[in-house]
């Protein structure tokens, strides 16, 4: 039986809009704020206007609904899509967007329907990784303390992109650190609370354009509706509740390291070419020059990444439990992504290591793509806990 993998018509406007703001907004100042490390991009302020304004649309029912086609509206397939285009403008400015903050994806996955309304129109970052731990979400030590009506935070979160331009923090913190990941909750706090310090801003390899923060919490006060999700600590369902964010933005990552990579096989295509080595896909890969036949794999290999990527997205929006399928997707696109880009360095030559070309830059920005959401050591860990049907405490 044949397979049709075209995406829905409805989903084109989203793909020539985001394609257009790529080309004509983010990859025209890539090099500029690549070299500006910490400088807000104001020519990002339009796009977040109009990020907001999509986002309300929704809300009020103004935009393409479920009822409109007679299956799910597409949410997850269109921020893919979205990531995708943007990314091959520049992985940075995306991630600088005003209002895309990795804290909205989590109000977004968590959120009851009056948070969802009362944080409509936030822009929010995601704290979660602490000095003492990486990937191992569950060890989280930053805590939350009920007092009366409100939570106190205490607590220090490194590497929080956005950190100092969103205007609300997502924090996870425990409310008991003797209950374990059960007790871990996600919390919405005001980046203008007293007691939220911005310590400091990294230096980074790549996606310079992006601020990247350490903040410190002492005494952090938030309202305890500011909790998302439920408050109880269910040790059976153990935090499920925050790890849900991850099933929904993992495969977003997966969409930004396939549209990077698409930029760089793009430019390497071109490299080729120029230099006399014609594709031909009618031929062996082996029978063609060296160079040919490396492209050929690299792009396998990116095709392979994005139908991982579509079907996590796909299972997301017809509300199939898809945390294998995401973590998939995130494990290939994310090895493929600085594959391909190493790979494009390499048979650039001198234009390819030098600032001539944005190749280079590629391969620095890449490496990110391959790390945040969970490593790839993480990611595969958590493929095999689902096939082979074992628990966390089993499979370590």
């Amino acid at each position: 039986m044949a397979i049709n993998l075209e995406l829905p018509k409805k989903f084109d406007s989203t793909v020539e809009r985001t394609h257009l703001a790529a080309e004509h907004i983010l990859r025209p100042i890539s090099r500029k704020y690549d070299k500006a490390e910490h400088e807000y991009p104001k020519e990002l302020d339009d796009l977040g206007e109009a990020a907001k304004q999509a986002r309300g649309q929704e809300r009020t029912g103004e935009s393409e609904t479920e009822e409109t086609y007679g299956v799910a509206n597409g949410a997850s397939m269109r921020a893919v899509l979205s990531a995708r285009e943007m990314s091959w403008g520049d992985v940075g400015l995306l991630l600088s967007v005003p209002y895309q903050g990795l804290g909205n994806a989590a109000i977004a996955a968590v959120a009851d329907d009056e948070q969802l309304e009362r944080f409509a129109d936030v822009w929010a970052s995601m704290a979660i990784t602490e000095p003492s731990f990486g990937s191992d979400s569950a060890a989280v030590s930053t805590t939350a303390a009920r007092d009366g009506d409100d939570y106190v935070i205490n607590g220090e979160k490194i590497f929080v992109t956005a950190g100092s331009r969103a205007d609300h923090i997502v924090v996870w913190a425990s409310v008991d650190r003797s209950a374990g990941r059960a007790a871990i909750k996600s919390f919405v706090v005001p980046t203008a609370t007293e007691g939220v310090t911005i310590e400091r801003l990294e230096h980074k390899l790549g996606i310079k354009s992006s601020d990247t923060a350490v903040i410190r919490f002492e005494n952090a006060r938030v309202p305890a509706e500011n909790l998302l999700g439920s408050p109880e600590v269910e040790t059976k369902k153990a935090f499920g509740g925050v790890m849900q964010t991850f099933d929904n933005t993992r495969p977003v990552v997966a969409a930004m390291a396939v549209g990077l990579g698409r930029a760089a096989l793009e430019e390497l295509r071109r490299i080729l070419e120029e230099a006399g080595h014609e594709i031909d896909y009618d031929r062996p890969a082996s029978s063609q020059h060296a160079s040919v036949a490396e492209f050929i794999r690299i792009e396998s290999d990116w095709e392979a990444s994005w139908l991982h990527t579509i079907r996590a997205a796909w299972m997301a929006d017809n509300r199939e439990p898809n945390s294998a399928e995401a973590s998939m997707s995130k494990a290939k696109a994310g090895r493929t992504v600085t594959d391909i880009t190493n790979k494009a360095v390499e048979v650039g030559a001198t234009a390819g290591y030098s600032e001539t070309l944005l190749l280079e830059k590629w391969a620095r920005d890449s490496k990110i793509l391959d790390i945040f959401e969970g490593t790839q050591q993480i990611q595969q860990l958590i493929i095999a806990r689902r096939v082979l049907g074992k628990s966390s405490a089993d499979l370590k």
